[in-house]
């Protein structure tokens, strides 16, 4: 089998274990290469011999035994892991429907056959990859899901919100747009965490078509070599490049016109377009410029498909969106929030249980509250904005704990998704 075809037990962003599922960890190249990534998928899978549930079992506990004992819980944790691998193995791609298929299994539709895409493709159709990248809180983000037609990525008003490479796919009739949406890009880096993020930038630019760069427009205008520098590095004179003056909507309509001309004369991008993603205005825009860049060929994934994260990863994301939006100071920062258990049950309530790490005893205290109150309540607003995402009712059970140094700790940085591709489990 050929090296990088397909990954083996890769550690996924929230399931505190090794993924036991064959996965392409390179679709772009199978793409360009002129046939459809789950085609070639399924032609290797007959060569492959795929593994019972009990038989992988048997691997993981072989392979995980001292990830279980550090993580906790002995025996419950092995029987945890039981039940997601008997009731539940995940789900692996996000649908865009109404009220989409929350059917579970070890390797769905998606994986084993080819697309179910029209069998007649447009010559003109085109399809590729797009990095949105920028500083902290300039509005990356609310871009993308503007794009996407619905939210993905967690939006709030403090800096650095977004640590994982966020992959969005936004579809029509004749393209589909599929968006790297990144964390924020910062030249001090204060842990291993923040080190790991902007590998997760400079993975997002490497593999795309083009880029977008956002910059807040109401902001004093400056120089972004600095960014493209860390973001896009030596291949910058590869791609092309947009300049998004993002939250136009901030500043009187003469000044747009002043920093529109300033950064097209003093920075090197291919073209500046000035946007307000919170309201929506100059995104297509953006988009045309995006498919003027794009190469013609066949869409990489199915049309109703929103994103090839799991669930239970945007699960986590949404707690760690409430997180930051009633807690302030560092104690966001210093949160990683895992869920440890997901149940699907078609005549109950779904069950999800989560982990909150913590790296210090104060900020436990801090995320409880008195009498647990606080946890109470960030635990119902999650609750809620989940059952939305998932169109069902879920009991959400949340569990904080404590370990120290967590964002300096490389091996359980990677255990945990960053700097590196979230993978479906």
């Amino acid at each position: 089998m050929e090296p990088g075809l397909a990954t083996l037990f890769s550690p996924t962003a929230s399931f505190k274990g090794i993924s036991f599922l064959i996965f392409p960890s390179s679709s772009r190249s199978l793409h360009e290469a002129g046939c459809s990534p789950k085609r070639s998928f399924k032609a290797y899978a007959a060569r492959i011999r795929l593994p019972s549930i009990e038989e992988t079992h048997r691997t993981i506990l072989s392979k995980t035994g001292n990830m279980i004992d550090e993580g906790g819980g002995g025996k419950d944790a092995v029987e945890g892991q039981n039940e997601c691998l008997s009731s539940n193995l995940s789900s692996s791609f996000l649908s865009l429907s109404e009220k989409p298929d929350r059917g579970l299994a070890m390797l769905d539709d998606y994986e084993l056959e080819e697309f179910d895409l029209d069998p007649y493709v447009s010559p003109e159709h085109r399809s590729g990859y797009v990095a949105v990248l920028g500083k902290p809180n300039v509005g990356k983000s609310t871009l993308s899901n503007q794009m996407i037609g619905q939210k993905l990525s967690i939006v709030t008003d403090k800096p650095q919100t977004t640590r994982h490479r966020i992959l969005g796919i936004c579809s029509s009739t004749d393209y589909q747009i599929i968006l790297y949406d990144t964390p924020g890009i910062i030249e001090k880096k204060m842990h291993k965490l923040d080190a790991m993020m902007m590998k997760n930038v400079r993975w997002a630019a490497i593999n795309a078509n083009c880029v977008l760069v956002v910059v807040d427009a109401s902001q004093v205008p400056q120089k972004i070599d600095d960014l493209l520098g860390e973001g896009v590095g030596v291949i910058q004179c590869k791609l092309p490049i947009l300049l998004v003056l993002n939250k136009k909507d901030l500043i009187k309509p003469g000044e747009i016109a002043k920093r529109l001309e300033w950064y097209e004369k003093f920075v090197k991008v291919d073209e500046v377009i000035p946007i307000s993603a919170k309201y929506g205005h100059g995104v297509d825009d953006v988009k045309d410029w995006i498919l003027s860049k794009l190469p013609r060929g066949p869409p990489y994934y199915p049309k109703d498909i929103a994103s090839e994260h799991p669930e239970r990863f945007f699960v986590a994301e949404i707690v760690r969106e409430k997180i930051f939006m009633q807690y302030r100071n560092e104690v966001p920062y210093a949160c990683q929030v895992n869920v440890t258990r997901y149940i699907s049950r078609p005549t109950a309530k779904d069950f999800i249980e989560v982990e909150i790490l913590v790296e210090k005893e104060s900020q436990k205290v801090i995320l409880i509250g008195k009498e647990g109150k606080a946890l109470k309540l960030l635990a119902t607003a999650a609750r809620l904005d989940i059952e939305h995402f998932l169109q069902k009712k879920v009991y959400l059970e949340v569990e904080v704990k404590v370990k120290e140094n967590w964002r300096q700790d490389e091996g359980l940085l990677k255990n945990f998704g960053y700097g590196g591709h979230i993978r479906v489990i």
